[in-house]
């Protein structure tokens, strides 16, 4: 089953290779940033019977030495099946293109890191025809980001660490410094990054994490009361106190009450929520339209 982890990886290694960062200083390659990456097609499926789609499948010519496919899977728990499935993406596609293949998974939890670095074997007996043993990206192998400054130098590795580390005990912390460090970004960088980071933690706990540190991204200060937050959530709470005027204005249309210019003006020019919450719970009942202010009028003297 495709998940946003699966989409996540899929996408950010064929816009941002230089996330393959660790995984070329660990084989002593020359950086990503140096090397032709190109994606070509996923598909391992043979003639028939099966279909079998590797997640991402990235071919690398280095500034230096022979060319090789990087076949790029996201993996979030241990699957039973998997090795064979593995073991036959790499065969498949190092015989279609000729070229020597490096499977690369993508793990978020340590548990799932260890098995998936294998090695998985095909054997009879005491002979093992054929071994596959995965490069993991996963929390032993994929730094924390723990400089604010690394987030602006290298947004994308950051993400990916982000989403590898989703299920640490620390991962709060670890969003909390990516928020930060995301400040430095125009709001067009920071609303793309932003959402990287929430599409690849997925269905975790850490998601909803990220949604209340995103507020962080907007402002320097949240909290503060700054004009760059006011402005923010006064835009935020005129816009839904827009769309309820709109559904006050309705309702009464719907009824066949005449609205004047006056009481439309007053309305729509309302930014106050709780006020506009009431006109429409009224707006169902009242005679008039301009009953809908009966209430709000002070008080005369003498009235009882």
């Amino acid at each position: 089953m495709v998940t946003s982890t699966h989409e996540t990886s899929h996408r950010i290694f064929q816009d941002h290779p230089e996330v393959l960062a660790p995984v070329f200083e660990a084989l002593g390659l020359p950086p990503p940033l140096k090397a032709i990456v190109e994606a070509i097609t996923p598909d391992a499926t043979e003639i028939r019977p099966l279909e079998r789609r590797v997640d991402t499948v990235l071919k690398v010519e280095p500034s230096e030495g022979d060319g090789f496919l990087l076949a790029i899977e996201a993996q979030t728990r241990r699957a039973p099946d998997k090795g064979a499935t593995w073991a036959y993406y790499v065969s498949y596609l190092c015989a279609k293109f000729d070229l020597p293949v490096l499977l690369v998974a993508v793990c978020r939890n340590r548990p799932t890191a260890t098995w998936a670095a294998g090695p998985f074997e095909c054997r009879v007996g005491p002979w093992a025809t054929q071994v596959t043993r995965p490069f993991v990206l996963g929390p032993d192998t994929v730094p924390r980001i723990t400089d604010e400054s690394e987030v602006a130098r290298q947004p994308a590795l950051a993400t990916l660490s982000a989403v590898v580390h989703s299920e640490s005990q620390d991962i709060a912390a670890i969003l909390e410094l990516l928020a930060r460090g995301m400040r430095t970004f125009d709001k067009a960088t920071a609303k793309y990054w932003s959402e990287w980071v929430e599409i690849g933690l997925e269905d975790t706990p850490a998601r909803e994490t990220w949604r209340e540190l995103e507020k962080m991204v907007i402002t320097y200060f949240p909290g503060k009361g700054t004009v760059f937050e006011e402005a923010y959530y006064d835009g935020k709470a005129k816009g839904e106190a827009k769309g309820e005027a709109k559904g006050v204005l309705r309702i009464l249309e719907l009824r066949g009450l005449p609205v004047s210019d006056d009481v439309r003006e007053r309305i729509t020019t309302c930014t106050d929520l709780a006020r506009m919450d009431d006109w429409l719970d009224r707006a169902g009942t009242v005679e008039r339209a301009e009953d809908l202010f009966d209430e709000e009028e002070p008080e005369q003297p003498g009235r009882e």
